[in-house]
């Protein structure tokens, strides 16, 4: 089938990579424009720019798909489906209705939860036990329209945002593939979304990832794991930021953000309701360490603070 492909980050260039597989025709990628990146704010490729560009593709980079020249390029590429996957702009409705499949969407969570820009890390955050892939296709509303396929995978105590989405990237792509499979056939079934279980996921500001050590010890923990590997969770000590990057939950009790004691292998910190362990952490500008290896370079003593200064 002939393809226009819209993504953005590493999550879209596994999806597409998986179309390629499938010998689909792939007429066009969009992707969103060059970012600043790096200390040098040199423009970076984004991951489905790299990856098409080795493919040799036409790739477009339209600041907005409401640009007249933009939906007229994509017109004259003539693709029976547009599939999308992160882009991270909106296909208004004339691009919508261009193809003669339409446009299908993957989107990482079991819709209608989740809809919106962050739903990994939203359902980490809520301690949600399952997510998975749904593909829909596309209508003028945020992930609201009717559903062709969905796939749930559960979530372990130890996942993160990196490990769902490299179980989820790839799950995405099988899935879009079948769907595409069955529109070739005239099989595709759709039914609309169910009125009731609507979440909004809506994209994580640094301000959260700011540890609040009056919640409780397991909403904590998650958080840790939702923001890992960006944009990590961060605390204070002694003036200084660090990222956390890994911690447990451990029974103990104290005012918040007090340090309740040091082991061998973590840093105790009391919560609002428990207490976390931090097993790996780095200050800025510095290497991530095992607790164990910062505590011989940085003593921390019982009833030191966490927060972060000013």
């Amino acid at each position: 089938m002939r393809i226009a492909f819209a993504g953005t980050p590493a999550f879209a260039a596994t999806v597409l990579a998986k179309l390629h597989d499938a010998q689909h025709e792939i007429v066009m990628v969009l992707t969103q424009p060059d970012r600043p990146s790096g200390r040098g704010l040199r423009p970076a490729f984004s991951a489905t720019k790299e990856f098409a560009a080795q493919q040799g593709w036409v790739v477009r980079q339209p600041v907005t798909l409401k640009d007249p020249e933009a939906l007229g390029l994509l017109a004259e590429a003539r693709p029976e489906a547009i599939v999308t996957a992160a882009y991270g702009l909106i296909l208004p409705v004339p691009v919508l209705d261009l193809a003669p499949h339409g446009a299908l969407n993957v989107h990482a969570s079991l819709l209608p939860r989740w809809r919106g820009a962050a739903p990994i890390q939203r359902a980490l955050l809520a301690g949600d036990r399952e997510t998975g892939i749904t593909i829909i296709r596309m209508e003028a509303g945020l992930d609201t329209g009717p559903i062709l396929a969905q796939r749930s995978l559960a979530i372990s105590d130890s996942d993160d945002s990196q490990s769902l989405h490299d179980r989820l990237a790839p799950m995405g792509g099988d899935l879009i593939v079948s769907v595409l499979e069955m529109l070739t056939a005239g099989n595709a079934h759709e039914e609309p979304q169910p009125a009731e279980g609507a979440t909004y996921a809506r994209k994580v500001q640094d301000d959260e990832a700011v540890i609040d050590w009056l919640k409780p010890a397991e909403q904590i923990e998650r958080a840790v794991r939702a923001f890992r590997p960006a944009p990590g969770a961060q605390t204070g000590l002694r003036g200084q930021r660090c990222k956390v990057w890994h911690a447990r939950i451990v029974p103990g009790q104290g005012e918040p953000g007090t340090v309740i004691a040091t082991v061998t292998d973590g840093i105790r910190v009391a919560c609002g309701e428990g207490a976390l362990e931090i097993t790996e952490l780095q200050r800025a500008g510095g290497r991530r360490l095992r607790a164990a290896e910062f505590l011989r370079g940085f003593a921390v003593a019982p009833g030191e603070r966490l927060a972060i200064p000013g």
